[in-house]
């Protein structure tokens, strides 16, 4: 750096804040995949993410459900068959329009989504009571900012996201 150039102390609060968040996302990540390890023979994080989205919206067309996960239809449908084997997915003709095809989640497919989001509840409980209360609740304070930056609706106490929409997620707020 130039002896008349200053260091930016936004900048550095930013690259600060960016590793805290990043370890903490690796920690979550970490988390997630524990959660999942129970099913994870039988299903992939992203066919998981997949059964969260139907959990989350209820029945969805295949074009819709590919925009949600942000993949292609062709491999949203590639995820469907499979997920569909597995029991946890089923496919019907939408009473609405008999010329769409609908998906939902299956009672087995519901239970997954709540057992692994059991699990990671579990986990992220166990590590919150490591914190001191003041800790936990500046950490609230932090995420719930976060979470508005980034325009993620909160979860409430039923593990449901409050969203403007109307759909909910009880999971991680997959869109």
């Amino acid at each position: 750096m130039r002896e008349n150039e200053q260091a930016d102390p936004d900048q550095d609060d930013i690259e600060a804040v960016t590793r805290a968040v990043l370890t903490a996302s690796r920690l979550l990540v970490a988390v997630s995949a524990r959660s999942l390890a129970t099913v994870e023979e039988s299903i992939t994080l992203p066919q998981f993410r997949m059964l969260v989205v139907l959990s989350t919206h209820g029945p969805s067309k295949l074009v819709a459900l590919a925009d949600q996960l942000g993949v292609q239809p062709s491999t949203a449908m590639r995820m469907v068959d499979r997920l569909i084997a597995s029991g946890l997915m089923s496919r019907r003709t939408n009473p609405n329009n008999r010329r769409e095809t609908e998906l939902s989640l299956t009672a087995e497919g519901g239970r997954v989504v709540q057992n692994v989001t059991s699990q990671r509840r579990m986990e992220i409980m166990s590590i919150l009571r490591r914190l001191e209360p003041a800790q936990r609740s500046a950490l609230v304070d932090a995420l719930d900012a976060f979470n508005t930056a980034g325009r993620e609706p909160a979860i409430t106490d039923g593990g449901v996201h409050a969203h403007p929409l109307g759909w909910s997620d009880p999971v991680e707020g997959t869109r």
